[in-house]
């Protein structure tokens, strides 16, 4: 019998892991990415109230309109670039990147770096 664990149960792990090191405050909340085999998700999170502040997601009619393809490099940096904005005009230029235990490569990478050139830091 092999006790070898799935991919997900290991990215699950990690990303208790990361949460217990670190959470979104008012001043400074959390960009919370998931990225499944059809779509993106992006939320900013204020995890001392635990409310969602920002979202977007390719399930969006509006977002999913606009693009080819839901689950690629194209529409995770579209995704990006939308959350970013989102964020700037609710007041909010700041945030702590939550990768949600995947890799930092490939989709989720590329959503980081739309939204650090869409104009939020972290």
């Amino acid at each position: 019998m092999v006790n070898k664990k799935s991919r997900s149960e290991i990215r699950m792990k990690k990303h208790a892991r990361m949460r217990n090191r670190f959470s979104g405050t008012a001043e400074r909340p959390r960009l919370a990415v998931f990225r499944s085999n059809n779509h993106m998700y992006a939320q900013i999170i204020d995890d001392t109230v635990g409310n969602t502040l920002v979202a977007a997601s390719t399930v969006e009619k509006t977002i999913k309109s606009e693009l080819e393809k839901t689950n690629d490099k194209a529409a995770a940096a579209y995704i990006g670039t939308v959350i970013a904005k989102r964020a700037l005009e609710k007041g909010i230029k700041e945030v702590v990147f939550d990768r949600g235990g995947f890799i930092y490569q490939g989709k989720i990478q590329a959503l980081a770096d739309a939204a650090r050139e869409a104009g939020l830091d972290f």
